[in-house]
C-alpha cells in the first residue's frame, strides 16, 4: 500500500498536536487543581460540585452559630449581672422587713433599692452594636423605659408557698387566686369598714385579710387541705367572673385605667359590695403610687439556623425577650384580658419591684415581710430561669460549632480528593512528555520528506 507524504505528515502532526494538548492540560493543573471543566473528569467534577455546595452550607451555618453564640454570650453576661442585682434586692427586702428598723432606715434602703431597679432596666437595654438584646425582633427599638412620674397602680396580694398550696383544689387548679403568672396573686381591696380584703379575679370571691394570713392555717390544722366554698367573706356584687375582667380596670402594667374605672368611682368605694356579718361593705381597689416600666419590644424570638433539615424556631432561638425575663402577673397574664396579642407586658417583675420601692418609701415593714419578700424572690427566679434557658441553648450551639468544624474538615478533604492534582507526580509526567515532545520534533525533522521531489529521489 502506497503511503503519501501528506498522510505521513498529517498523522505525525496529529500525534504531535495531541501530545502538545496533553501537555497543555497538565500545565493547567500546575495551579493545583485537576478540574477546570466537566470534560476533564465528569465523575469527579460532579462530586466536586456537590462538595462545594456542602461547603457553602457549612460556612453559612458556622457563621450563624458564631453570631448566635456571640449574641447569647452578651445576653448571658447581662443576665448574670441581673441575677446578682436581684440577689442583692432579695437581701435588702429581708433586711428592710425587720420591724425593728426605723422608718428612716427603711426609706434609705428604698433609695438604694430604686437605684438597683434602674440598673436592671439599664441592663434590660443592653446592646450589641446597634441591636438591643432583649427587644425581640424589634431589636432596633429600646425595650425598657421608666415613667418620669409616679402612677397609680393596683396593689396585689402575692401568696407565699403555703398560701398558694391552700388556695388550690385537689387537682392543683387555683380556686382562690390567679396562679397563671410568675406568682400566685389576688387583688387587694379596701372596705369602707376600714378593713382589707383580697379579690380572686377569676371568681369574684372576696376573702378577708385575717383569713388569708391566719384563718386558712386554722382550716389546715382542722384537716382541710384546700380552699372550699364558704371560705370567702362574700362574692363581689356586679363582678363578672370571666377571663378578661381585670383589663376593664387596669392596663397590662397594672396602672389603673380601664373602661369600668374612674378615679372618682374608686375613691367613692364604687367597685361593688359584699355582705359581711349582715353588714354591707363597699369596696374599692387598693392602689400604690409608684414608677411604671413600659416595654416597647415584642415577644418574637430571633432564630439563627445551625444545621440543615427542618427549621425549629424553638431550638434555633438565640435571644430572650422582656416576657422571657420578667414574666407576667395578675395584670397581664392569660386571664387578665390584657393579652390581645397573646403575650404579657414584658415588665411584670420590674413593676412588682417598683411596688416594693413604694412600700419601702412608706416604711410598710408588715407588707414587706410577706408580699415584698415573695415578690423579690419571684423576680429573681424569673430572670434566673431565662438565664438558665439561654445558657443551655448556648451549650447546644457550642456543641454544634464543634460538629460543624469537623464536618468542614471532612468536606475539605473530599473536595481535595476530587479536585486536587498530585503536583510532584504532575511535574515528573510533564518533564517526561516535554522530553518526548522535543524528541519527536527532532526525529520528525529527519525522517519526514520535505517535498514530493525528496520522496521520489
Amino acid at each position: 500500500m502506497r503511503v503519501s507524504s501528506t498522510q505521513m505528515i498529517g498523522r505525525y502532526q496529529k500525534q504531535l498536536n495531541d501530545s502538545y494538548e496533553d501537555q497543555t492540560k497538565m500545565m493547567e493543573q500546575s495551579d493545583g487543581s485537576k478540574l477546570h471543566r466537566p470534560s476533564d473528569d465528569s465523575v469527579n467534577y460532579s462530586k466536586y460540585l456537590r462538595y462545594q455546595n456542602s461547603s457553602t452550607e457549612n460556612e453559612q451555618y458556622q457563621s450563624n452559630v458564631k453570631t448566635g453564640i456571640s449574641w447569647m454570650k452578651t445576653a448571658d453576661a447581662a443576665m448574670v449581672n441581673m441575677t446578682d442585682i436581684l440577689t442583692t434586692l432579695k437581701e435588702k427586702t429581708i433586711q428592710a422587713a425587720n420591724d425593728t428598723n426605723q422608718t428612716v432606715d427603711v426609706q434609705a434602703i428604698g433609695k438604694e433599692f430604686l437605684n438597683k431597679v434602674y440598673e436592671l432596666v439599664s441592663l434590660g437595654n443592653t446592646q450589641q452594636g446597634d441591636r438591643y438584646m432583649f427587644s425581640g425582633q424589634s431589636d432596633l427599638t429600646q425595650p425598657f423605659t421608666v415613667s418620669a412620674a409616679k402612677k397609680e397602680r393596683g396593689l396585689t396580694k402575692t401568696l407565699d408557698d403555703p398560701q398558694s398550696d391552700y388556695f388550690k383544689d385537689s387537682n392543683g387548679n387555683s380556686l382562690g387566686a390567679d396562679a397563671d403568672g410568675i406568682a400566685v396573686q389576688m387583688l387587694t381591696l379596701r372596705g369602707d369598714d376600714g378593713n382589707t380584703y383580697y379579690l380572686n379575679t377569676r371568681s369574684g370571691n372576696v376573702y378577708t385579710e385575717e383569713f388569708v394570713k391566719q384563718g386558712y392555717k386554722d382550716k389546715v390544722a382542722g384537716g382541710q387541705q384546700h380552699v372550699l366554698a364558704g371560705d370567702e367573706a362574700g362574692t363581689l356584687a356586679g363582678w363578672t367572673p370571666t377571663s378578661g375582667t381585670v383589663a376593664q380596670y387596669f392596663k397590662a402594667s397594672g396602672e389603673l385605667e380601664g373602661t369600668n374605672y374612674t378615679k372618682a368611682m374608686n375613691d367613692a368605694y364604687g367597685l361593688g359590695n359584699i355582705q359581711v356579718g349582715g353588714t354591707t361593705v363597699n369596696l374599692k381597689f387598693a392602689t400604690v403610687d409608684q414608677y411604671i416600666v413600659e416595654y416597647s419590644g415584642d415577644a418574637k424570638h430571633i432564630s439563627m439556623t445551625k444545621r440543615n433539615g427542618t427549621v425549629d424556631p424553638t431550638a434555633d432561638t438565640v435571644n430572650a425577650t422582656g416576657q422571657d425575663l420578667f414574666g407576667s402577673d395578675i395584670f397581664d397574664n392569660v386571664n387578665s384580658g390584657n393579652q390581645p396579642k397573646g403575650v404579657s407586658s414584658g415588665t411584670a417583675a420590674l413593676n412588682d419591684l417598683l411596688t416594693i420601692v413604694a412600700k419601702l418609701e412608706a416604711g410598710d415593714t408588715q407588707w414587706l415581710s410577706s408580699d415584698g419578700i415573695t415578690l423579690a424572690d419571684v423576680a429573681h427566679s424569673s430572670v434566673l430561669d431565662a438565664q438558665t434557658t439561654t445558657a443551655a441553648r448556648q451549650n447546644v450551639y457550642d456543641s454544634v460549632s464543634t460538629m460543624l468544624d469537623k464536618q468542614n474538615e471532612t468536606i475539605t478533604e473530599d473536595i481535595s480528593n476530587a479536585s486536587d492534582a498530585d503536583v510532584a507526580k504532575l511535574a515528573v509526567m510533564l518533564m517526561t512528555m516535554q522530553t518526548i515532545y522535543n524528541m519527536s520534533l527532532s526525529v520528525g525533522s529527519r525522517i519526514l520528506p520535505q517535498s514530493l521531489t525528496d520522496y521520489l529521489g
